[in-house]
């Protein structure tokens, strides 16, 4: 019998990359200076890494960036989860986390 894909692979955790840990933290570190999030959580599953961000440290996660690994294709997917739906899914982390800057802002005074 022939799998179609390793066993090895399925087991696996993925990572975040340099660039793509930068990218999601550059946009992270600006809403902290802001006062929305307070706290991150990184996770490297089999198959997924997820890097959720909280909005105080003993909530439930208030967004979760998602990287998940195609196995048809070399390049992974991205998505942009809260509570309750997906709200962005792309090829690209930028396009992701461009969903970012269509949020409304936190205006203090």
């Amino acid at each position: 019998m022939h799998r179609i894909t390793s066993p090895k692979k399925l087991r696996k955790p993925l990572f975040f990359n340099r660039d793509e840990l930068g990218l999601i933290l550059a946009t992270y570190s600006t809403r902290v200076a802001s006062g929305e999030w307070r706290d991150y959580a990184i996770d490297h599953m089999p198959g997924n890494a997820t890097f959720s961000i909280f909005r105080h440290t003993h909530e439930t996660a208030l967004y979760v960036v998602e990287k998940r690994q195609r196995y048809h294709t070399e390049t992974p997917l991205f998505s942009l989860r809260d509570r309750h739906k997906l709200l962005c899914k792309s090829a690209a982390l930028q396009d992701v986390i461009s969903y970012f800057n269509r949020l409304p802002r936190l205006i203090t005074g």
